[in-house]
């Protein structure tokens, strides 16, 4: 869709500090995160809302969500992650998207009440995009035995 900047990043003409890119979609860092390495994994075809998905892609879109949670936490020293998506309400893009959250104990998150912060500059979303990525790879090729 035109007018969709998820659908910018996939076809790479709005930049974005990617972290994973295979067949199921792309994950990038948040611009606003929660906190830092907050990653939105994305499908590549422009859907809105998770009932849209066909269900002959979750088993694909869901592996590759599971491989970044697996990634965030161990690239980033969190001890898990909060996973989540909205459909149409609280949804800022209307492009399904899944938000992988790093977590530690005591991080200050209640509920949904979401503060979001910055980068201090676009050299520290690199490192971070960079180690999630080298931490996904890793998963990966683990798990299948093969890079995506």
């Amino acid at each position: 869709m035109a007018d969709c900047v998820f659908c910018g990043i996939v076809a790479g003409s709005v930049p974005a500090f990617l972290v994973a890119s295979g067949p199921a979609g792309l994950a990038f860092l948040d611009v606003r995160p929660v906190f830092k390495g907050h990653v939105l994994v994305i499908p590549r075809p422009h859907i809105v809302t998770l009932p849209d998905l066909s269900p002959s892609d979750l088993p694909e879109y869901f592996g590759f969500v599971r491989r970044i949670a697996a990634a965030v936490p161990a690239a980033l020293g969190a001890q898990g992650t909060f996973v989540a998506m909205n459909n149409v309400v609280s949804q800022s893009v209307p492009h399904l998207h899944t938000h992988v959250v790093p977590r530690t104990r005591g991080d200050g998150l209640k509920g949904f009440f979401w503060p979001r912060r910055k980068y201090a500059d676009d050299d520290e979303a690199t490192g971070i995009a960079a180690a999630v990525g080298k931490e996904y790879t890793r998963l990966s090729v683990a798990e299948t035995g093969r890079r995506e």
